[in-house]
């Protein structure tokens, strides 16, 4: 069950905790490390005299990387052998078997597919971040036998997948399934419900109580019509009955007055008598231009198909006491309407929803899970082991590392709720949240620089749900387009007074900016735009300026500023400032192979914090996806003494 390594380290570490030890060591103490993640930002990129570029890299860095092709710096810097090429700098070339791409002369004079080979700086800062970087592989089929490889998906149960979600869904259905059972045949906890955080659509708790798995699962979502929308596709996966809901048009048309049909507990709100108005909040005219409607109803009788229980809950922490009192029922101040049928919610006075099953032992043992849970959810699972009795593992695989909130820092996440609506005063600005990063109190009051803790902004967050290894020529094209005229926006913005001038750079490229970027003010946030806004920079220009100007608050200033400035003068700025899209492309490629560190740093926090806990016993980090398909491919797993 426990792997030999507890984290999948790269080779060359002896043992997790040197691993952790030489983590930790260079992300606080690498300059140029700091500086790509989480010390530039791309709208600091045109702004600055001298630019980034020239700001950022060393001089023969920027002289060997700039008459590159894109394609060729990723391959330096995630696929080919750097210690050759190091051996080829000092001099070494006895081992010298390289591709035909890569000219190797024996005289003294070395080639790189056609070119002067990479400075050894550069090398060594690659070879550095590949050492560091945990190890992504994965293998496909960690089962001791043909039939005990993973399940097809029936065409019902894998409704609404994607192949990359399909993916996600038998690995993590499968390991979780091997988890379980090795949890019981060890007689270590037999586990009687799995806890899906963030269920959403339910597409793993569908297959988990499928009779591919026959488990017990209890969906936690916060939004009602993604737990509807879950509902519909039980019915169609053959999971739950169909219901058929006549409605009598005339009834309800008439609004109130008694209907040839029998009255159902489904038309009144809970508790209500039958002779009770009717729910004001029914349309009528929607009733009367349906004559049938479909309801998920009770699951099928077939023993081989598990449970599934429906919770609508905001979670904000990892105490899992609304869940766990709604399963053994003895919540006080719970109304329950004993006379709605199995598909009926029961309402509580607290607001949340929730679907009871009947068969429910009296000492519930749960297993928390989420595949691909956001930000800080997946904090608040981990905490779920060590906050809940009833809890007796976790197993979470986590995404979205820009939501993360900070424990150390000012908040610089893009959750409009909790960001500090003026940076600059001190009592928004500086506020912290206790459940963000870092989780461990390793990592907390990690000392360095005369400084105490990791600290991680968004910039660097952000750059950590990156996947370079996975980007094809196309994806490079596309999003190099969409950084380049952001770029350039914030350059005509910058001349056109609707932003401010930067901070000193010195204050920027040593990862000063808590906020990840370094012009004053609150940084315009413009999100995603139609396809056809990016056919053209004047076409970017006028759909990033109409959102602007009815999004935000600065967006009367936003209108008046850019109403006078005409194509040919949009053009004008794209053909100023077209020489430094391919150096804005080299910037971006660093700053997302560097971020791995980033990605590594935050899933060995969360590792560490499972690991000072006394109420733990095992905990370990697996690779559970290919990361082709999947490249956030790695499950945080705990288990309580």
């Amino acid at each position: 069950m426990v792997p030999k390594k507890l984290l999948p380290y790269p080779p060359g570490h002896t043992s997790a905790e040197s691993y952790v030890e030489k983590l930790l060591e260079f992300i606080t103490s690498s300059d140029m490390l700091q500086t790509l993640c989480g010390g530039v930002h791309i709208l600091d990129f045109l702004v600055r005299e001298p630019d980034l570029y020239e700001t950022v890299l060393p001089p023969e860095w920027r002289d060997w990387l700039c008459p590159r092709e894109i394609p060729d710096v990723l391959d330096l810097l995630m696929r080919e052998d750097i210690d050759v090429l190091l051996k080829q700098s000092s001099g070494d070339y006895s081992s010298c078997i390289l591709p035909e791409s890569q000219n190797c002369q024996r005289n003294g004079s070395t080639q790189w597919r056609g070119g002067p080979p990479p400075p050894p700086s550069l090398l060594r800062y690659i070879e550095n971040v590949r050492n560091l970087a945990l190890d992504r592989s994965y293998c496909i089929d960690t089962r001791s036998s043909e039939t005990e490889k993973f399940p097809v998906l029936s065409r019902q149960i894998a409704v609404g997948m994607k192949p990359k979600k399909a993916h996600e869904v038998v690995n993590f259905a499968a390991f979780i399934d091997d988890l379980a059972s090795d949890l019981a045949s060890t007689k270590i906890h037999n586990i009687s419900h799995l806890v899906d955080f963030g269920s959403g659509q339910n597409y793993l708790g569908r297959v988990l109580i499928s009779p591919l798995y026959g488990k017990s699962v209890i969906a936690v979502e916060s939004k009602k019509l993604n737990i509807d929308g879950a509902r519909d596709m039980d019915v169609s996966a053959k999971l739950a009955e169909k219901k058929i809901i006549r409605w009598n048009k005339k009834e309800h048309r008439m609004r109130g007055q008694p209907g040839s049909v029998e009255d159902r507990s489904e038309d009144r709100a809970p508790g209500q008598s039958p002779s009770a108005p009717r729910n004001p909040r029914l349309d009528a005219q929607q009733l009367d231009r349906e004559v049938t409607k479909v309801a998920p109803g009770p699951l099928p009788t077939d023993p081989a198909i598990g449970d599934i229980q429906y919770v609508e809950h905001m979670i904000v922490d990892g105490d899992l006491t609304v869940v766990t009192s709604e399963l053994d029922g003895r919540r006080k101040g719970d109304t329950v309407d004993n006379n709605a049928d199995a598909a009926t919610d029961v309402v509580l006075q607290s607001g949340h929803q929730v679907s009871l099953s009947d068969s429910i032992p009296a000492d519930p043992r749960l297993m928390v899970i989420s595949l691909h849970s956001c930000g800080n959810l997946t904090h608040h699972g981990l905490r779920s082991l060590v906050l809940n009795e009833s809890v007796k593992a976790v197993a979470m695989v986590g995404c979205c590392y820009n939501l993360v909130t900070e424990r150390l820092g000012p908040p610089t996440h893009k959750l409009p709720p909790l960001r500090a609506r003026n940076p600059r005063l001190d009592e928004t600005g500086s506020a912290c949240d206790p459940q963000g990063f870092p989780m461990s109190e390793r990592m907390a009051t990690y000392k360095h620089r005369s400084e105490e803790g990791v600290r991680l902004n968004i910039t660097a967050r952000m750059m950590a749900v990156q996947a370079p290894l996975n980007w094809t020529a196309m994806d490079c094209e596309d999003f190099f387009t969409r950084h380049f005229f952001r770029a350039l926006l914030q350059r005509i913005f910058l001349d056109l007074g609707i932003v401010q001038q930067p901070v000193t750079p010195d204050h920027v490229v040593r990862g000063g900016s808590s906020r990840g970027w370094s012009g004053g003010g609150e940084p315009i946030i413009i999100g995603s735009l139609r396809k056809a806004c990016y056919a053209s920079f004047p076409a970017y220009v006028r759909g990033a300026t109409k959102k602007l100007e009815d999004e935000t608050e600065r967006g009367m200033l936003i209108k008046e500023r850019m109403s006078g400035l005409k194509d040919d003068e949009i053009l004008e700025y794209e053909q100023t400032y077209r020489h430094k899209r391919h150096e804005l492309s080299l910037i971006w490629s660093l700053m997302a192979f560097s971020a791995t560190l980033v990605e590594s740093v935050i899933v060995v926090d969360r590792w560490l914090y499972l690991k000072e806990q006394k109420e733990v016993q095992d905990c370990w980090v697996q690779t559970v996806f290919d990361y082709a398909q999947s490249p956030r491919n790695l499950v945080v797993v705990g288990i309580k003494r």
